[in-house]
C-alpha cells in the first residue's frame, strides 16, 4: 500500500482547504472545485471531498469521529490553534490515555490533539 487517505466530507472544499492549509502550515497537493488533498505524513493523506458530489451520497453528519493529531505539547498547540481562530470544543484535560483537547473544523469535524501518557 503506497498511501492511505482519511476522507472528510465537507460543505465547501475551498473553505475547508483554506482552514486546513492554515492548520497544517502547508498547501494542498491537489485542489479542484470538489476536492482538496493534504499530505499528513509519508503514508497518510487528508482528503476533503464535497458532500454534494461524493458517491455514494453521504448519510451521516460531521462530529461522529475524531481526526487525531499526536503532538509533543498539547497546551502549546492549544495556544497556536486559538491564535489561528480554531473553535475549541473541549479544553485540555488529562484522560486515561493522556493529555488532550478537541477543536472543530468549519464543518464541525472533531480535531483531537493528544499526547499519549507513558506506558
Amino acid at each position: 500500500m503506497d498511501a492511505s487517505f482519511v476522507l472528510l466530507l465537507v460543505a465547501d472544499p475551498a473553505r475547508s482547504a483554506t482552514f486546513y492549509e492554515k492548520l497544517l502550515g502547508r498547501a494542498p497537493f491537489e485542489q479542484t472545485p470538489t476536492f482538496a488533498g493534504f499530505k499528513l505524513n509519508d503514508v497518510t493523506n487528508l482528503g476533503l471531498w464535497s458532500q454534494k458530489t461524493v458517491e455514494p451520497p453521504m448519510n451521516g453528519r460531521p462530529g461522529a469521529a475524531d481526526l487525531c493529531f499526536e503532538v509533543a505539547d498539547v497546551d502549546g498547540t492549544l495556544v497556536e490553534w486559538r491564535a489561528k481562530g480554531i473553535e475549541i470544543l473541549a479544553e485540555p484535560q488529562d484522560l486515561d490515555f493522556g493529555r488532550t483537547f478537541v477543536g472543530l473544523d468549519p464543518d464541525g469535524h472533531r480535531l483531537r490533539v493528544m499526547k499519549l501518557a507513558p506506558q
